[in-house]
């Protein structure tokens, strides 16, 4: 798979939505505060690119 960036933008979403609970390991979530503070975006706004990025660029094999 070719080896592409994330690239995090102003925000664009306004639609309808659904709450989700899961588990993440503190790691992770640490890395994603870290990411959220350096752009000035809430973690759900880079969970929610990350997971639209994930999405989009998916090989099932």
């Amino acid at each position: 798979m070719e080896d592409k960036k994330l690239v995090i933008s102003q925000k664009k979403f306004s639609g309808d939505s659904s709450v989700l609970s899961l588990r993440i390991p503190n790691e992770l979530v640490s890395r994603l505060d870290s990411i959220a503070e350096s752009t000035k975006r809430t973690r759900n706004d880079i969970i929610l690119k990350c997971l639209e990025y994930a999405v989009e660029n998916i090989e099932i094999n």
